[in-house]
């Protein structure tokens, strides 16, 4: 199997008892934190490594060389057939807290060569404690410094955010600036192109009127001329073509005469030809009998020597040598003759060659004539193509003329209908504009129904003060029940803290009310939101009941105060201001004999929660303002 194992290499100096280097290696796995070999060794183990395998490094070059090999391992660890391997052999099937040999093993063809063989010892248990120790440490630093990169990161995103935030909002407010310029302007040029369409139409028709007069009167006079030039061109054509006629028939008969020429030069070279080669012949002759002569004169030369003995066959060689020159004499004039013959021939070559260089003359004179001819033909087609193409350009220019009116046209639709689209998108924003100022009035309407509860809760309130000023006296006579003395109610604080300084709200009016009820009974406070948390509406009955007597005191006169008119009155409110919820919370504290309120509702607006500190606030909480 493979395995993707991680090999460290340190080294390591021990000064006691005597200084000394070790090298450790260390075979890790990533993957499997208990899989850990170590294997250290000394200078001495090293020198008996060494004799055992044939090493020729020297331990202080050893641990560079080791590095060098793993490195080619792992260039050639991708390969289909890798050079060099890494094997980790074990006695064991499995890797079992055994010994194991690493070897680094170098493939060819012929032979697998170990360069190195190092033998491991599985790591103890203190040793494997110690090695994820340090891991685990790496990864807490690791993560130590990711924690704070992240809230680096989210601190520079936040900042960014706030950023983004702040230019979207001036963003979208420059984009309403510029879309109200926008259909302030769209409104201008509608108006300004509805008048340039207009103006442009009646010019459009006035030039279409004055280019077809034009168009027409051109037709006609090209026509004429048209017709003229074809006149002209048709007459000229037939002198041409009769021109043309004369021509080729002389043609014709200059190429008869060439042809004929060329027949007797052919003939003459051929004779000429012949002559060279039966000189050539009597060349070869020549020097053959040149060269006889010479073995003769040798063979003269020899008889000499002979004369007295050989008399006679000089005489006889004597004949052959007279004969011998009789026939050189013969064909010494035969040569003479030969070379007359072949001077008059070129001669005649020459005369002949003269005459065809004549008649090539002629023919030259006749084909310039054939080319002015032409090139006359040429000027006269070149004039009628550039009237044709004066026409073309013409119709081509009535033809854009025409598609820009269409243009023109399809441009004043194209800006109808964006009007149209832009007159249905002012008509919606007209609607938006009303249903927002419905909004708004019933925004309006809500605010001022508030304002009428809180100003008829306040009157509600100083009644109940004045009501509870008279009534105390009464109750102080009888011990049924302790009630507040009239210099115990406070009147209504404001806040310099806060800056508030109108009238509070009916339900801190009756905090010290509520308090010594809650002193004698011991009663748990009812938890109610800090003010500035949450809002309430304070729901009524729709009628307050008459302040009840105690039952040892006597009946007071001032209980029928006129106010206890208005308490069965709604003040022109709304009946969903006096309606009993039954998911409202009760105030404690408050006797029924006292008074008749009956319920607190909480209004929470959404996302908001009420607070711990909140919670432990008691029932005489105050409102706002």
């Amino acid at each position: 199997r493979k395995l993707n194992v991680r090999v460290n290499i340190e080294l390591l100096s021990v000064s006691n008892p005597v200084h000394k280097k070790d090298l450790a290696v260390r075979l890790t796995d990533d993957t499997d934190p208990f899989f850990l070999y170590n294997l250290v060794i000394s200078e001495e183990d090293f020198q008996s490594l060494k004799s055992q395998q044939g090493l020729l490094v020297d331990f202080s070059a050893f641990p560079q060389k080791f590095i060098d090999l793993l490195q080619q391992c792992i260039q050639e660890q991708n390969k289909d057939i890798p050079r060099f391997l890494l094997q980790l052999v074990s006695s064991a099937p499995a890797l079992d807290h055994t010994p194991v040999s690493l070897n680094v093993v170098e493939t060819n063809p012929f032979k697998h060569l170990t360069h190195l063989s190092l033998k491991f010892l599985p790591g103890t248990d203190a040793e494997i404690k110690k090695f994820l120790a340090s891991c685990l440490k790496c990864l807490k630093e690791d993560k130590m410094m990711l924690e704070e990169n992240l809230k680096k990161t989210e601190e520079d995103l936040t900042r960014q955010l706030s950023y983004t935030q702040q230019s979207l909002s001036e963003k979208s407010r420059e984009l309403d600036k510029l879309k109200n310029e926008w259909t302030s302007y769209t409104t201008a040029l509608s108006n300004k192109h509805s008048q340039e369409l207009t103006n442009e139409k009646e010019r459009a028709l006035q030039t279409q009127t004055q280019y077809q007069q034009q168009h027409e009167q051109q037709k006609k006079e090209l026509e004429n001329l048209h017709q003229k030039s074809i006149q002209q061109l048709q007459n000229r054509l037939s002198e041409l073509e009769v021109i043309n006629k004369d021509l080729t028939e002389r043609r014709y008969k200059g190429d008869s005469t060439v042809r004929e020429l060329k027949a007797k030069l052919s003939g003459l070279e051929d004779e000429c030809q012949r002559a060279k080669q039966e000189v050539l012949s009597l060349r070869r002759e020549n020097t053959t009998l040149d060269a006889e002569c010479h073995e003769k004169e040798k063979l003269i030369n020899q008889l000499q020597t002979r004369v007295a003995v050989l008399e006679q066959e000089i005489k006889d060689k004597d004949q052959l040598v007279t004969r011998t020159k009789e026939v050189l004499d013969a064909t010494q004039e035969q040569k003479v003759i030969l070379e007359e013959s072949t001077e008059e021939k070129q001669r005649h070559v020459e005369k002949l060659e003269t005459t065809i260089k004549s008649l090539s003359a002629e023919l030259l004179k006749a084909n310039e004539i054939i080319k002015k001819l032409q090139g006359d033909l040429k000027t006269l087609m070149s004039k009628l193509k550039l009237k044709n193409t004066v026409t073309i350009q013409q119709e081509k220019l009535l033809a854009e003329k025409e598609e820009k009116l269409q243009k023109e046209q399809r441009e004043s639709q194209e800006m109808g209908q964006s009007l149209r689209v832009k007159e249905q998108e002012v008509c919606k924003l007209q609607e938006q504009l009303e249903s927002t100022i419905q909004k708004l009035e019933e925004s309006k309407q809500l605010l001022k129904t508030n304002e009428n509860v809180i100003t008829w809760l306040n009157r509600q309130l100083s009644e109940v003060q004045m009501a509870k000023k008279l009534d105390s006296p009464a109750s102080a006579h009888g011990g049924g029940r302790a009630a507040l003395s009239p210099h115990s109610m406070p009147d209504r604080p404001s806040f310099h803290s806060s800056g508030i300084n109108h009238p509070i709200s009916p339900l801190y009016a009756f905090q010290n009310f509520m308090e010594p009820t809650h002193s004698k009974n011991g009663n748990s406070q009812c938890p109610v939101p800090k003010a500035g948390t949450l809002t309430f509406f304070v729901q009524l009955n729709s009628q307050l009941s008459k302040l009840s007597r105690c039952s040892d005191a006597h009946t007071v006169p001032a209980a029928s105060h006129p106010a206890n008119k208005e308490n069965g009155d709604q003040l022109g409110l709304e009946p969903k201001y006096f309606k009993k919820k039954d998911d409202s919370i009760p105030l404690r504290g408050l006797s029924q004999n006292t008074l008749n309120f009956d319920y607190l509702r909480p209004y929470v607006p959404t996302k908001a929660q009420p607070s711990a500190k909140a919670a432990a606030t008691p029932a005489s909480a105050y409102f706002p303002g």
